[in-house]
């Protein structure tokens, strides 16, 4: 399997150099690979969520490597690690933010559009996408209309609408009662396994840690 996503020596520090300096991650390294679903195991406040957008290059590191695909991510301009984490990185959050006043499959239509994909192709692949979580009967209904785990397999549809090679997702099932939970893990890891992505997911649950891959804990700024 390949290395789709590479951290080395993360560090992030907030206030660097003033007396109330914050030091979230000290030299994190990890490596996640294609088809791989990795858990990312850490108590609240410890930087995991930091850590997530720092990979998803939505936030960058005041030291260490981002390997996308191979690729220095520090190497690209602004402009270039937009473009990259807009083809490459799906995010699913713990709560969905689907838009409300669109329909479930224009939420996964929207941005494969921003993407320049032609509408006629995105909607054939937001239909597939809800089929494949048991949703397609339910692209016409806006969130509202939808049960909390619905929406949420929804945000995952729309995470993986413009292919991805690598998904984050930081407690994508922490917002639902175990049985939901259960059903909507179920849903991403079928999502993952068909398209043979690279996930790492934050999650607080250790029964949904146990069944992935491998899990990974952050202490004090580092994975272990």
């Amino acid at each position: 399997m390949s290395e789709v996503l590479g951290l080395a020596g993360i560090e992030k520090t907030y206030n660097a150099g003033k007396p109330n300096e914050i030091n979230v991650l000290r030299g994190a390294d990890l490596e996640v690979r294609a088809g791989e679903v990795v858990a990312l195991v850490a108590p609240s406040g410890s930087g995991k969520s930091t850590l997530l957008h720092i990979a998803g290059l939505l936030d960058t590191p005041t030291d260490g490597t981002v390997r996308l695909l191979g690729q220095d991510m520090a190497s690209l301009g602004d402009g270039r690690r937009t473009e990259a984490r807009r083809a490459q990185v799906g995010f699913v959050y713990q709560f969905h933010h689907l838009l409300p006043e669109f329909t479930a499959l224009e939420n996964i239509v929207l941005p494969q559009l921003a993407n320049a994909v032609e509408r006629e192709a995105a909607e054939a692949r937001a239909l597939e996408l809800l089929a494949t979580v048991g949703l397609d009967s339910r692209a016409s209904h806006r969130p509202a209309e939808l049960s909390g785990g619905e929406q949420q397999r929804v945000a995952f549809c729309r995470a993986l609408a413009n292919g991805p090679a690598l998904l984050l997702a930081d407690e994508p099932t922490g917002n639902l009662d175990p049985g939901t939970s259960d059903t909507v893990f179920n849903a991403l890891m079928q999502l993952v396994r068909e398209t043979g992505l690279a996930a790492l997911i934050a999650t607080h649950n250790l029964e949904l840690a146990a069944r992935m891959d491998r899990t990974v804990r952050l202490e004090e700024g580092r994975l272990a």
